[in-house]
C-alpha cells in the first residue's frame, strides 16, 4: 500500500498541482490537510475522475481534511469528539485499517490561548485513539505542528521560547506513541533531510531552514510492514507549492 499525507495549505491554489501529483504518484490512500474549502465547494470530480472514493469535512475557509483512497471509505467520523469542533480530523476504515487524517492546532505562541487549545485537542486526539487502537490497526497522518526532536528542526536555538518544540507539545505526542503507535519518520533508515515544512520568507526552502511537523503514526502491526519513508521534496519545489511537502510511506 502506497499512503501519503499532504497539508496543501488551500486546495483551490493547489488544485492543478494536486492533479498533477496525484497522476504522477498514484498513493492508494492520501490524507489531505488545510484544504480550506467548505464542504460545498470540495472538487470531489478531481479525485472521483481519478479513481478515488473521497470524504472531506470543510465549514470555512479555514482548516479542513480529507481522505482520497482507492478501496470505499467505510464508518466516517467527523472531529476528534464531535462535528461541533474546528474541522481538523476525520476518520475512516479503509480496507481493514481505521485512517486518520488530523491537522493538529498551531498554537500561535506559548503564552497564547491558541497553545492551551492546541493541548486539549490533542488529549482528546489520544482519548480518541486509546479506544480506537483497540479494534483494528490505526495510521494517523497530517500535519501534528510538532516536531518531535532537536533532531527535526534546522536550529533548536532559534525556535527557543516558539512552539512546536516545547516540552508539553512532546510530551502530549509522546502519549499518542505510548498507545502504541509508530512515527514512521522517526524510524525509517534514511532519516536526512526529512523536514517536511519551510517557511515561504527568507528563502527558507532554498536555505534548508526547515522542520519535520508532519508524521505518520502506524500500529506497530503496520509499522513493522515499512517498506519505505519519503518526503517529496521536488512537489515542495514546484511553482506555487505548499509550504509543506507530501509524505509517502510504503506498506
Amino acid at each position: 500500500m502506497r499512503f501519503a499525507t499532504w497539508n496543501v495549505n488551500s486546495l483551490r491554489a493547489r488544485r492543478d498541482l494536486v492533479a498533477l501529483w496525484l497522476n504522477e504518484h498514484q498513493p492508494d490512500v492520501l490524507c489531505l490537510q488545510e484544504t480550506k474549502v467548505k464542504d460545498a465547494d470540495f472538487p470531489e470530480e478531481l479525485f472521483e475522475e481519478n479513481g478515488y472514493h473521497v470524504a472531506h469535512w470543510g465549514v470555512s475557509s479555514w482548516n479542513g481534511v480529507a481522505i482520497a483512497a482507492r478501496q470505499p471509505l467505510d464508518n466516517l467520523i467527523l472531529g476528534v469528539v464531535d462535528d461541533s469542533e474546528e474541522a481538523r480530523c476525520i476518520a475512516a476504515d479503509i480496507d481493514g485499517i481505521r485512517v486518520f487524517s488530523v491537522y493538529v492546532p498551531n498554537g500561535r505562541a506559548l503564552g497564547d490561548p491558541h497553545y492551551s487549545y492546541k493541548l486539549e485537542w490533542l488529549e482528546a486526539l489520544r482519548a480518541r485513539l486509546s479506544d480506537e487502537i483497540q479494534r483494528r490497526p490505526l495510521l494517523v497522518a497530517g500535519d501534528f505542528n510538532i516536531a518531535p526532536t532537536d533532531d527535526d528542526v534546522y536550529d533548536r536555538a532559534a525556535l527557543e521560547g516558539a512552539t512546536h518544540v516545547s516540552e508539553p507539545e512532546r510530551l502530549a505526542l509522546q502519549r499518542l506513541l505510548d498507545l502504541g503507535l509508530v512515527d514512521c519518520g522517526a524510524s525509517a533508515e534514511d532519516t536526512d533531510s526529512n523536514f517536511t515544512w519551510w517557511d515561504y520568507r527568507q528563502g527558507a526552502f532554498r536555505r534548508g531552514m526547515g522542520m519535520r511537523i508532519d508524521l505518520v503514526l502506524a500500529s506497530r502491526s503496520l509499522s513493522g510492514e515499512m517498506c519505505s519513508f519519503q518526503v517529496d521534496r521536488l512537489t515542495r519545489a514546484a511553482p506555487k507549492p505548499s509550504d509543506h511537502a507530501p509524505v509517502i510511506v510504503e506498506f
